[in-house]
């Protein structure tokens, strides 16, 4: 039977690129809204639920590929697959938004943010959150990959929890 195992990275892949094309259609839902700037907790939470849904649908997808068993190790095998592949596609999506799309994203995203965090931060000049910002621009990939290893763990803990709901093993005898 252990030669019929359905292979964890290909679920991973298949489920990380539905879970990234769902984050697209999303985002281009966002844009006809014209609310592709807000990035408040709800969007965040809707981000993070596209991601945690599609975890859940490779783990169970696996586990009926196998005949109802799974290990949980199996499991947190799949879920930061998952995410890498969601995430790639996601970055690939805002590249092509923000340099073709919609050109001048960034610059719009910069200068809300800077009118906010001038707002909440009276003390701040100008002068310091364009600083800041520039550190930001140089460090953009480095962010990425944090934002990536976030999401990854974020992806890793849905399937743990998934894993130990849904983990049923071969009987030993």
């Amino acid at each position: 039977m252990e030669e019929n195992q359905p292979k964890t990275g290909k679920l991973a892949l298949i489920f990380g690129g539905l879970s990234g094309i769902t984050g697209i259609v999303f985002s281009v839902l966002l844009y006809f809204m014209d609310m592709q700037y807000e990035q408040g907790f709800a969007i965040q939470v809707i981000q993070f639920l596209i991601l945690a849904t599609f975890v859940v649908l490779a783990i169970i997808q696996f586990k009926k590929s196998n005949s109802g068993l799974l290990k949980v190790i199996e499991a947190v095998k799949i879920a930061p697959g998952v995410a890498v592949i969601s995430f790639i596609i996601g970055i690939i999506w805002f590249l092509l938004f923000s340099n073709v799309i919609e050109p001048d994203f960034m610059a719009k995203s910069a200068e809300i943010a800077k009118v906010k965090t001038l707002a909440e931060n009276p003390k701040m000049t100008p002068e310091q959150f364009d600083q800041g910002m520039k550190i930001q621009q140089d460090f953009f990939w480095v962010l990425m990959c944090v934002f990536m290893l976030i999401s990854a763990i974020f992806a890793t803990i849905v399937g743990l929890i998934t894993g130990l709901i849904l983990k049923k093993e071969d009987a030993a005898y």
